[in-house]
């Protein structure tokens, strides 16, 4: 099997499942038990591990960058919740402060690369503070950069902090190669003189936020079979195209 994939949530595993049979990401084995209880031993055997996996988004978004799935790689985007708006903002406190767990397996089994996702906002760049100085203290070379879905022309913002670390701390130049490419971004002229968002119409929530939603639908997933689970699921995702852009500009393959 190429891929490890953990994700305890079962709904999210049993997607993950799915996506696997009809060949959508890299074949592997899905393991639904908590992070904390993985060993270095359980992950010796794969090419690639997945960790707090959701609905596969970074397999994806590696196929997209056209990362082969037999190349070695590990990704993670740790629980937000304890950073988030919209949580309790425990921070440290919060026992989804899973980080420690995940820097544990890092640390033990040396992947070459690893990729991974937080939300933005002075507790997210709080927290990738602190993965940076484990990272670098371990001899790894770490970068990070702030992007929004709507940098891949996405109609919608969904800011988040995306890094990459590089072991042996040998390539310094992914934080480089980083900066230069985001700098690129940012002074390229646009493609088009239309809009992306042409074809959306505002709709103010009750709290005076503003969304964005395509003509005629409705702001909520009103008559969506299971939407519950599914806007679950959709909202721990990462944005495979956003992530893809960046594992292209790390330089790590």
């Amino acid at each position: 099997m190429t891929a490890y994939y953990n994700e305890i949530d079962p709904y999210a595993a049993q997607w993950l499942r799915n996506l696997i049979a009809a060949g959508h990401i890299a074949p592997g084995d899905v393991d639904e038990r908590s992070i904390v209880d993985v060993r270095p031993d359980d992950l010796r055997s794969y090419d690639q591990c997945h960790f707090f996996a959701g609905i596969g988004g970074w397999s994806y978004a590696l196929r997209l960058a056209g990362w082969p799935d037999e190349l070695h790689v590990w990704t993670g985007s740790c629980p937000c919740q304890p950073l988030s708006r919209t949580g309790h903002r425990k921070g440290h406190a919060d026992e989804r402060h899973l980080w420690p767990a995940f820097y544990r397996l890092i640390a033990e089994c040396r992947p070459t690369v690893v990729f991974g996702e937080q939300v933005t906002g002075p507790d997210g760049r709080e927290w990738a503070a602190g993965v940076r100085a484990d990272l670098e203290a371990t001899d790894y070379a770490c970068g990070i950069a702030d992007l929004p879905a709507a940098s891949v022309r996405a109609p919608h913002n969904r800011p988040r902090l995306y890094w990459v670390a590089h072991a042996n701390g040998t390539r310094r130049s992914a934080r480089d190669a980083i900066a230069a490419e985001m700098g690129h971004w940012r002074s390229a002229e646009p493609s088009s003189d239309r809009s992306v968002w042409d074809d959306f119409e505002a709709h103010e929530g009750d709290d005076g936020s503003i969304r964005r939603v395509g003509a005629g639908v409705l702001a909520v997933a009103h008559g969506v079979s299971a939407r519950m689970g599914k806007l679950r699921a959709y909202g721990n995702a990462i944005v495979p195209q956003v992530a893809a852009e960046f594992i292209r500009a790390s330089g790590t393959y």
